[in-house]
């Protein structure tokens, strides 16, 4: 979720507290916007990931406030990226270089994820990233994928992770329900490539109702489930983009679970 004025109410309101959290690191809010958001989120009960984007990051000096502070407030869980900041507020200019500080600090957390790109970076090779995650792995514990809506890219990446040798468990990044015209502006912004570009070089039905209704997980998800009962992929699960559309996310995802054991349920009466 992002950062913005009221949406700990709305998390309260929607989202169990089993579920973990995660709140993104905003380039015009700054850190400290996310720090307040996690402290508010942990003081109600839950789990929170904080996303730490490097370039918001001035020093070393810096990097251990943020650190310190997020020990009193008991986030254990650190999502590090680069940011999307033109100019970096001081010396880290990417996630690699802020995750060897934080080593070098001797951080107190339980969790430290990194992201990985399916689709192409707007700005770096398909075989840079990959390499750089290969670098940031002695750094890491879990990898989060960026936005794809193409459950054959995402394979096709899955599998080029694991051939370099990246063993780290992935969770694989999806967007929740979401209004469709919102989803294609922010996977335009944010560079996901062959998704938007499909969608809008259909001509077909399936263009004109992405376009004027709202987006739901369901198919991606079925088309990745090949995916998800081969160990050597390594998936952990999903995570799930909302866009901060919090209250619709949660009743698809309990529909979602309802459905699934209602088929579970149906396949156990069959084998009795």
């Amino acid at each position: 979720m992002f950062p913005v004025e009221g949406i700990a109410d709305d998390v309260v309101a929607h989202v169990p507290t089993e579920i973990k959290v995660a709140v993104t690191s905003s380039p015009t809010r700054g850190i400290d916007a996310t720090l307040r958001l996690c402290e508010e989120l942990a003081s109600a009960g839950f789990q929170v990931a904080l996303h730490l984007a490097a370039r918001l990051v001035r020093d070393e000096e810096h990097l251990r406030e943020t650190l310190d502070r997020l020990g009193v407030i008991g986030v254990r869980d650190v999502f590090v990226i680069a940011g999307d900041v033109d100019l970096p507020a001081g010396k880290f200019d990417g996630a690699t270089a802020l995750l060897a500080a934080i080593a070098d600090l001797g951080h107190q957390l339980d969790e430290v994820g990194i992201s990985g790109y399916p689709e192409s970076h707007p700005f770096i090779s398909d075989e840079t990233t990959i390499q750089v995650m290969f670098d940031k792995e002695p750094f890491a514990t879990y990898i989060v994928s960026q936005l794809c809506l193409d459950a054959g890219v995402i394979a096709w990446w899955i599998g080029a992770v694991r051939a370099r040798g990246v063993r780290l468990p992935i969770h694989i990044g999806i967007p929740g329900p979401v209004p469709s015209r919102k989803l294609l502006r922010i996977a335009t912004r944010i560079g996901v490539g062959e998704s938007t570009r499909f969608v809008r070089n259909h001509g077909g039905l399936l263009t004109r109702l992405f376009l004027r209704g709202r987006y739901g997980p369901g198919s991606l998800i079925e088309r990745l489930t090949p995916l998800l009962g081969n160990p050597g992929n390594g998936i952990a699960g999903f995570h799930v983009y909302t866009f901060n559309e919090l209250a619709t996310t949660e009743s698809w995802r309990r529909e979602a679970l309802r459905r699934l054991e209602t088929v579970q349920a149906a396949e156990l009466g069959r084998r009795t």
